[in-house]
């Protein structure tokens, strides 16, 4: 499974490449030289005659020149490199010296240095070579760069063409994501809100100043948007090719190889050679070539497999900008650039090739790894679509023309007014073609492999597609493709073991279901006898982190049924399994016991913060029929029966103090809030505070029903 832009915050599968790579490929001046450094490395060890264009000089020498020129001890390390080169010297020794840590992370502490470094890709000739050193540097780099500070930034960035510019997102990819956040569900809230803290008395991060500097450069996404969907001119069509392309990015692991190779193809072709010249067919891949008979077809390949490694960079530049302060500007101006349709245009022959479902797989990794380009591909699509469409109006241009047409003949049916996004949606900027992106999205997704890592993925962007206040419409579209027959069966069919799989399936679920009669009486059909829905709530209840969110969704649409004098409604109440298994009480407080008992303050994440305000809405619903009381005094007979007097309430008590710092100073979760229940926020914070009212003789306190010698409600907030 990847990560979490892989954010996206961090692109899926990103990996950092070692100074070595830096030095493979340094003595390629325009034309080609059998094999890289590490290779001459081994024919210098095995010919004895070692590395013979070093200049030597004597350690003495090297060692006061560094003193000098402060250099960290680098030109030692050259020495040392020279010195291993020899006959039976240690070729692993080599390796270890070319590593990051020996040369990089005295260069990261440089800064001048770094800076210098950008005005050294004005050159072609040192730009491949230059941009892998800077980004090996940043990769090692305590303190993150301020682009602001690169001399001419806008100037430099401007006469990239696009293969330079391609490859300097490799850069920009470190240089505008947040250091040291790892996976962002994982960390806990309470750090989260320190660091938040924190960084308002600092002023905008360096990522924040870096992106706000890329975003100043004339034309700049402009060109990403074009990179992002520029159409590849060579056919993919044939398995040979796709074997071919496996075996050689075995070998051909890291970009840097690939911009070299590809240039020396370019100028093999300038030459009217077939192909790149390597040694003879008998060499062995120990000596770092791969076995292939294919040759004249490998300049193909690398192009091919050049444009998805561009592609990634780009999707997960514009990701992260997605994401970021200008939010607003970026979705602007990729809406304007076309982006969304040109993507549309690239999914069946690129982005979600019909040959592409084994995945190329790494040697060594297997299939669920996300390192090949063609998977990693895919889920920074995914990420970038998720980004788009949450909770925001441009989602629209997933959509073709007859495809908005239809969302409104579905507002005109139901007798409800169309969506005014719809309304403002520029038509001229949506998909074209047969089918829009989103609709294409299902049309993969509902083929995938049960044991698809995709699955997460595609379920994540089809949600962020029903985020925000629910629309019957949106849902209806996606119910008469049979998303929700799918979903159903990936979860009660296939018993899905994933966790992962099953949180996002839930959600989706939840928000395709919200307040939908419809969705209900879909379900009721499918989940049409007892063994099938024990299967379901089986699901459900192995891991309410996961599954919370549909229990919220069901819990308010059965209060919102429950009020409607509806026919069809009535007889949804009546026959739905679903419903009926919520609406009792013993049921409720089941749910609320076990969402209060499994978070804490000290382990509340974005993850699982869900869980406390779940336990909200059922306590909110119950308040609003005046029956709080009732609730909070069937909790403490749950607490006594489990023979830990107070241990939940004090618990939830402590919850609740966190949620008022929490979301109280934070506007767009309170908006989510509000949208995703249709209740407003200020019942949110009325109920909070009635929660914690400290009179013991309020019926609605949680302190009447704590035992004085159980009190425990002034707990720090630190983490422990």
């Amino acid at each position: 499974m990847a990560a979490a832009p892989v954010a996206a915050g961090s692109g899926a599968g990103r990996g950092r490449r070692s100074a070595a790579t830096v030095a493979a490929w340094g003595g390629w001046g325009g034309r080609p030289r059998p094999g890289n450094i590490l290779l001459q490395l081994r024919q210098g060890q095995l010919t004895g005659r070692g590395l013979v264009r070093a200049v030597q000089f004597t350690e003495t020498f090297l060692t006061e020149r560094d003193k000098q020129s402060k250099w960290s001890g680098i030109p030692q390390l050259l020495l040392k490199l020279h010195t291993t080169s020899h006959l039976h010297s240690d070729f692993v020794e080599c390796q270890n010296i070319l590593k990051t840590e020996g040369v990089t992370k005295r260069l990261a502490e440089k800064n001048d240095f770094v800076i210098f470094l950008f005005t050294l890709m004005t050159s072609k000739k040192t730009f491949l070579q230059t941009a892998t050193l800077i980004e090996d540097i940043l990769g090692v780099k305590k303190e993150m760069i301020r682009l602001d500070e690169v001399p001419n930034l806008s100037s430099l960035v401007s006469n990239f063409d696009q293969q330079q510019l391609a490859n300097f997102c490799r850069i920009l990819a470190v240089t505008i994501s947040e250091m040291d956040t790892g996976n962002d569900d994982k960390h806990t809230l309470l750090a989260k809100n320190a660091q938040q803290k924190k960084s308002l008395s600092l002023g905008p991060s360096a990522a924040e100043i870096n992106q706000a500097a890329l975003l100043s450069i004339p034309g700049f996404v402009e060109r990403l948007c074009k990179l992002a969907t520029r159409k590849v001119s060579e056919s993919t069509g044939t398995a040979s090719f796709l074997q071919e392309l496996e075996e050689w990015y075995t070998w051909l692991d890291n970009a840097l190889v690939l911009d070299a190779l590809m240039r020396v193809a370019n100028e093999e072709s300038e030459h009217n050679q077939a192909s790149i010249v390597f040694p003879p067919p008998g060499a062995s891949e120990e000596n770092g070539l791969p076995h292939t008979s294919a040759r004249t077809q490998l300049p193909q390949s690398m192009k091919i497999m050049h444009e998805i490694m561009y592609k990634l960079e780009v999707l997960y530049v514009l990701c992260v900008l997605l994401m970021g302060r200008q939010r607003n500007q970026v979705h602007r101006m990729i809406a304007e650039f076309k982006l969304i349709p040109g993507l549309n245009n690239l999914f069946d022959k690129l982005i979600w090739r019909k040959h592409s479902a084994s995945a190329l797989v790494l040697h060594g990794h297997n299939q669920n790894c996300d390192c090949s380009p063609d998977i990693t591909l895919k889920i920074q699509f995914l990420r970038l679509l998720q980004s788009f469409s949450d909770h925001h109006e441009n989602k629209y241009l997933l959509l073709n023309n007859q495809e908005l047409n239809e969302l409104s003949a579905i507002s005109l049916k139901a007798n409800i007014p169309e969506v005014e996004a719809v309304l403002n949606t520029d038509r001229s900027l949506v998909c074209d073609g047969k089918r829009g992106l989103l609709t294409r999205l299902l049309q993969v997704m509902k083929k995938e492999p049960a044991e698809s890592s995709f699955r997460f993925w595609q379920a994540r962007a089809v949600e962020s597609f029903l985020r925000g206040t629910t629309s019957y419409a949106d849902q209806m579209f996606l119910l008469k493709r049979g998303l929700l027959e799918h979903i159903l069966y990936c979860i009660v069919d296939s018993e899905c073991k994933s966790r992962d799989v099953l949180q996002s399936y839930f959600d989706l679920l939840g928000e395709l279901m919200k307040f939908n009669v419809d969705a209900f009486k879909r379900f009721n059909k499918y989940i049409n006898t007892d063994a099938k829905f024990q299967v379901f709530l089986k699901q459900i209840n192995s891991s309410l982190v996961d599954s919370n969110m549909l229990v919220r969704c069901v819990t308010l649409s059965l209060d919102r049924f429950e009020n409607q004098v509806d026919m069809k409604v009535a007889e949804v109440l009546s026959e739905c399994r679903l419903l009926a298994y919520i609406s009792q009480v013993p049921t409720q407080m089941s749910f609320l016991f076990r969402l209060i008992n499994i978070i804490h303050v000290q382990t509340l994440t974005q993850e699982n913060v869900s869980c406390l305000n779940t336990s909200l809405v059922i306590l909110m619903l119950a308040r609003r029929k005046e029956r709080l009381p009732l609730y909070l005094r069937l909790l403490q007979r749950m607490e006594h029966s489990k023979k830990y007097p107070g241990f939940l309430l004090n618990n939830f008590h402590n919850l609740l103090r966190f949620w008022q710092q929490h979301y109280l100073h934070k506007d767009k979760d309170s908006t989510c809030l509000e949208n995703s229940s249709c209740i407003s926020f200020s019942y949110w914070k009325e109920t909070v505070s009635i929660l914690l009212n400290p009179d013991r003789q309020s019926p609605s306190a949680l302190v009447s029903y704590i035992e004085e010698p159980y009190m425990d409600i002034d707990r720090d907030f630190t983490e422990e």
